[in-house]
């Protein structure tokens, strides 16, 4: 009896000991960001075992999170189960009960024609991302958060990830991992090298990043002069709120900073649903005091990008010189604990709250701003469990991984050719601010906006989203990859980070059944498969309408891309002609310092007609000295750049020179002396006869 009795517990206490054993997956996901979904339904397909953790309570990351307003570049380039995605949007809003509070002949986006549609409400694109995982059957664990102390959220074997440990105690074993948060946590608990903050342009070879003080050019600054200081005109009063003392290091030199976040508002103007913005209880007039001395001195645009959603709503995103972006409020944030992120999340709440509510209400900010947020609230029929606030703050950069190929500028300019790719990005290079200073003039102006287009769609290597050889084998890290910061300005869009949690996932997949390390992953089977699976690996450079293709030319041309620069970074295509994909100008800054040279591989001796390209404008100087260098000396002209090209309809001729073979010869084009902005573009060589 005895005997039996104990073999009866036994049996039972192995039976338990195996219920409570944790499941290991084929893949194991830390993140429900678009990536993380994208990435999910990917290795379901794949038919591997797959388990999703997100340590909040919904799924989509900013895709789900007011982010509705897709920043997508070049959507041809939007492949797979992005444009699955998208194309669920279209037909969602397709169906006539989607649309409650307009009727969708009056939203101007939506256009029945087309296979996907770009613009969506938050809770149609969750409800949408939650549907593709449940078809799916994938196993999705919300509320759960990874223990970060050092030795106790993970376990490995040597460098090798083999589960999971969440502060709640729940294990996820696994046999691959992927990172999809944006703060790259599961990263940093696993030792692989990464990187938080803006490299110096020396470091890459490039000429966006690092400290951008002169760059700066575009909406997101001060265009009218604000005193800094609590008492104006008195230093020794202190600097009002948000504004840092310094030391800023040089311009293009390297610091910690990261670009500003917030909160990417969904707002109504459809009074049955919209409610008030709400007066955060520590409001603090000080924090708007810059905010109401810029409309003070003249500055009277509205301080936000409203951009339309279906059904009276919005995607509201930062602009202007005080706006939603709480700059120099995030810096620690990517290395923050948990405690000193949610702190740093409610000032942030607090910070944008009380900005909504100050251009509401406040009786210094002008009658005429007061009266277009008047017809404005927070959107009653979002986020309704959190007050109608957003869940997710828009994390703009964090860490990085620092892999053995990071993606520069150079790739996203394609100036080098981009190894492994698995998949494609295509929107502007885009830092928001970093900081906010004095100007050796006293007045106050912001750093770090950078807003440059990389002339059409580049490759992004799988190099990148893995980690250095001889660290961890089993990670994947789609969102928070090898980027210079300036290259992660373009990156870091939704519909990409959808693209490379597929991409990531299928790389997992066929790790798992070589039985390889993700960086022993054969790429010619991992691109065989994704492009089975309809992702967009490369494409042809577009060349818009009215634009010259300099191979089409005659003669020798050297277009912009090509010539030897000192500034001239501001890249355009907003008025043709221009040769290729655009052209640059100076901002009408930095008169005297900046500077444009060509040299053409020309391939005999002879005379030779030189021609330049520019587009005209009446904001063009008309005085732009140009020199050209050739075998009998040099020969300065100046041209006016606001009077229409009448070569081609793009061209202006500088005369006939001779010029030796090779490279000897040489066109310089500056801004000295310029009384407005200076365009460069092309620079053509045509023989001609002795």
């Amino acid at each position: 009896m005895m005997r039996g009795w104990m073999g009866a517990v036994l049996v039972m206490s192995l039976a338990n000991l195996a219920e409570a054993a944790p499941q290991e997956h084929d893949v194991v996901i830390y993140g429900g960001t678009s990536a993380g979904v994208s990435a999910a339904i990917q290795v379901a397909r794949m038919k591997k075992s797959v388990v999703l953790v997100e340590p909040g309570k919904h799924l989509g990351g900013l895709t789900a999170g007011g982010l509705g307003w897709t920043d997508s570049g070049n959507k041809e380039v939007i492949g797979g189960i992005a444009r699955e995605f998208y194309q669920r949007v279209k037909k969602h809003y397709d169906q006539p009960a989607a649309w409650k509070h307009e009727k969708p002949e009056q939203y101007r986006l939506y256009r029945p024609g087309d296979d996907a549609m770009w613009t969506f409400e938050p809770h149609v694109a969750e409800a949408i991302l939650r549907a593709m995982l449940a078809e799916h059957k994938v196993e999705v664990v919300l509320g759960e958060r990874l223990e970060r102390t050092p030795a106790r959220g993970l376990k490995k074997e040597g460098k090798r990830l083999t589960a999971l440990v969440m502060e709640s105690g729940k294990v996820f074993p696994g046999k691959i991992f992927l990172d999809a948060t944006y703060e790259g946590d599961l990263m940093a608990s696993a030792g692989v090298s990464y990187t938080v903050g803006r490299e110096a342009n020396k470091q890459y070879g490039e000429s966006l990043n690092g400290v951008q003080r002169r760059l700066n050019q575009h909406n997101h600054r001060f265009v009218v002069k604000v005193d800094p200081y609590v008492n104006p005109g008195d230093p020794k009063s202190g600097l009002l709120p948000l504004i840092e003392r310094g030391p800023i290091p040089a311009e293009g030199e390297a610091d910690e900073r990261v670009q500003a976040y917030c909160y990417r508002l969904c707002m109504s103007d459809v009074p049955a649903n919209r409610v008030p913005f709400p007066k955060p209880a520590d409001y603090d007039e000080k924090l708007y005091e810059l905010l109401l001395r810029n409309f003070e001195a003249g500055d009277l645009r509205l301080p936000m990008k409203i951009d339309r959603m279906p059904n009276g709503k919005t995607d509201t995103n930062n602009n202007c010189a005080v706006s939603t972006d709480f700059i120099g409020a995030n810096y620690k944030y990517p290395e923050a604990s948990y405690a000193e992120r949610e702190q740093i999340l409610k000032a942030h709440v607090s910070y944008q709250q009380g900005l909504m509510w100050t251009l509401t209400h406040h009786k210094r900010v002008p009658q005429k701003i007061r009266d277009q947020m008047s017809h404005w609230g927070l959107a009653k029929d979002e986020f309704t469990e959190n007050g109608n606030w957003p869940h997710q703050i828009y994390v703009r950069e964090a860490r990085r991984l620092v892999s053995d190929y990071v993606l520069t500028e150079l790739d996203c300019r394609r100036k080098r050719q981009t190894p492994q790719s698995i998949g494609m990005g295509s929107y502007n290079m885009d830092s928001h601010n970093c900081l906010r200073y004095v100007t050796p003039e006293g007045t106050v102006q912001n750093e770090g906006d950078i807003q440059v287009s990389p002339g059409g769609p580049y490759m992004i290597s799988y190099l990148s989203i893995i980690p250095k050889k001889g660290e961890c084998p089993n990670l994947l890290v789609p969102v928070c990859l090898a980027c210079s910061h300036i290259a992660y300005g373009s990156v870091r869009m939704e519909p990409v980070f959808l693209i490379l949690g597929q991409s990531a996932a299928t790389a997992a997949v066929l790790a798992l059944d070589e039985g390889v390390s993700v960086q022993q992953v054969d790429y010619t089977k991992l691109r065989k498969q994704l492009l089975a699976d309809r992702q967009v690996l490369e494409a042809k450079v577009p060349v818009r309408p009215g634009a010259l293709t300099s191979s089409k030319l005659a003669g020798i041309v050297v277009d912009d891309d090509d010539a030897k620069r000192q500034g001239f970074e501001s890249v355009s295509s907003s008025l043709a002609p221009y040769v290729n994909q655009g052209y640059r100008h100076d901002g009408a800054t930095d008169r005297g310092k900046q500077w444009a040279r060509y040299t053409p591989n020309l391939p005999q001796a002879g005379k030779y007609e030189v021609r330049v390209s520019y587009s005209p404008a009446s904001n063009r100087s008309t005085r732009v000295p140009v020199t050209i260098v050739h075998a009998e000396g040099k020969t300065t002209i100046t041209i006016n750049q606001r009077k229409k090209p009448p070569l081609d309809g793009a061209f202006v001729s500088l005369g006939v020179f001779r010029f030796e073979k090779g490279t000897q010869g040489s066109v310089e084009i500056s801004n000295r002396d310029a009384d407005g902005h200076v365009i460069i573009d092309a620079v053509q060589w045509l023989p001609r006869k002795p």
